[in-house]
């Protein structure tokens, strides 16, 4: 079974927790021998052939052109880096393409595939729906129009049994991928925009993420609630809907052993720094924390469009070194941040799922989440509490620092509890449900 996959973020890729979900159930899809084209948006256009679970950790590059292919395979790379620098791949995805090539692509994508063959008058609808909400000149905008002109290249040269695209990002690219091969898509929807934006969010993304899900065969949800959400929200029939719940599997080279930053105990927020995942909240609850526990250490790991709002707050609290901000972290130095802490704290407004969660509890630190997140579905070795709670958020980390070898046994037991989280599980679930849907394709009569 070969699958043509399309996703935003895959390690070194990584902005959020879509990048290591991602890694984690391609590397055991490949274990199950299912093989995958991953496209990345990459400066060239260039896929990622993966066959075997090792590839995942090299992304050896195949350029549909020739000369380049052979160019790349000449070459001696020094490292990593140096592979991934050659091939395109830069810390976030890149605009390359002029605004006039890309609107340009975009009304002859319009003209000749997303409105050529229609069946139904509904299908017409979600095309119309489609190009009238991908067309602007906002960068976001302008990159996922350049990731859709690859699909259209890949979905015509590469041979596949059918398409998994991740979340709105990509949905254009699988739409057009389903319309062009006529071969099913499943999405993946890992957030909404209503978690998101914490709110109304944007409109056009409203309106693709809809489109996607409703010209999909398959929508795999990462929880119950993010189920609930898009039968309430986009009135997606659940008869078409599976929840698959995300893991987490630690890399094997992962030292795990704690090397502390602070003597005082040290509460960490790892994310990204947005109205979604209830940072204000954070800073709130450090601030009733600190005037019990002056000695403690609240440190707020990554960027995001709050951060100046957080800073400013931060200064007029007078919290001064006892609040920190660490910025974007790599993977290195994410390992580094979990082995110096404590208590690990998620007050998400809105979670479809949360990866990083499970990631601090394989660390053995003991963490406390939002109820209204998805994780919370799967794991019972964490605190669990409403996000608007900032007492009772208080109240459990002035416990748990005044009762360390409490705090130590729980840690332990969530470490043990992650380690029967694994990928192999959910990776079996997506096997099925590809099976499923090519058999179902087999039997459909065809047009």
């Amino acid at each position: 079974m070969k699958i043509l996959m399309f996703t935003w973020e895959f390690p070194p890729l990584i902005s959020g927790g879509l990048g290591m979900a991602c890694y984690g159930m391609v590397k055991a899809l490949l274990a199950q021998g299912i093989k995958i084209d991953l496209v990345l948006p990459t400066k060239e256009l260039v896929y990622f052939p993966l066959r075997e679970e090792g590839d995942v950790d090299t992304l050896p590059a195949v350029f549909l052109d020739p000369l380049m292919h052979k160019e790349y395979s000449k070459r001696v790379f020094q490292t990593m880096n140096e592979r991934l620098e050659y091939v395109g791949i830069s810390a976030q995805p890149q605009s390359y393409l002029s605004l006039r090539d890309v609107k340009k692509y975009a009304a002859t994508v319009k003209k000749h595939y997303w409105m050529n063959e229609i069946v139904t008058n509904e299908e017409q609808d979600l095309w119309e729906q489609m190009t009238t909400n991908l067309i602007g000149d906002e960068d976001l905008i302008r990159k996922v129009q350049e990731y859709t002109l690859r699909a259209d290249r890949f979905a015509r040269s590469l041979d596949y049994d059918l398409i998994h695209a991740h979340d709105w990002l990509t949905y254009p690219s699988g739409m057009l991928a389903k319309q062009i091969s006529k071969k099913p898509l499943v999405v993946h929807i890992h957030a909404t925009e209503f978690d998101r934006a914490g709110g109304p969010g944007d409109e056009r993304v409203h309106k693709i993420e809809h489109a996607g899900m409703t010209f999909a065969d398959k929508v795999i949800a990462v929880s119950k609630y993010t189920a609930q959400m898009i039968m309430s929200r986009y009135r997606i029939d659940t008869g078409k809907i599976r929840i698959i719940h995300n893991a987490f599997s630690i890399p094997d080279d992962t030292i795990l052993t704690q090397k502390r930053i602070f003597k005082g105990p040290t509460v960490l927020f790892l994310g990204r720094i947005t109205l979604q995942k209830g940072p204000d909240y954070f800073l709130d609850v450090a601030d009733k924390v600190l005037k019990v526990h002056p000695e403690a250490r609240f440190i707020i790991a990554g960027t995001g469009d709050m951060s100046r709002h957080l800073l400013r707050k931060s200064a007029a609290l007078k919290l001064k070194h006892r609040f920190l901000f660490t910025g974007f972290l790599n993977r290195k130095q994410v390992e580094n941040i979990l082995r110096a802490s404590d208590i690990y704290v998620l007050p998400s407004v809105s979670e479809p799922f949360g990866i990083s969660p499970l990631e601090a509890m394989a660390f053995g630190i003991t963490s406390i989440i939002s109820k209204q997140s998805g994780v919370a579905e799967v794991v019972h070795h964490a605190f669990k509490i409403d996000y608007w709670d900032i007492d009772l958020w208080a109240e459990t980390i002035n416990h748990l620092i005044e009762n360390p070898e409490k705090r130590i046994k729980m840690g332990f037991e969530g470490m043990h509890e992650v380690n029967r989280i694994q990928w192999d599980e959910a990776a079996e679930k997506i096997r099925h449900l590809y099976s499923t849907m090519l058999a179902e394709f087999i039997r459909r009569p065809q047009s």
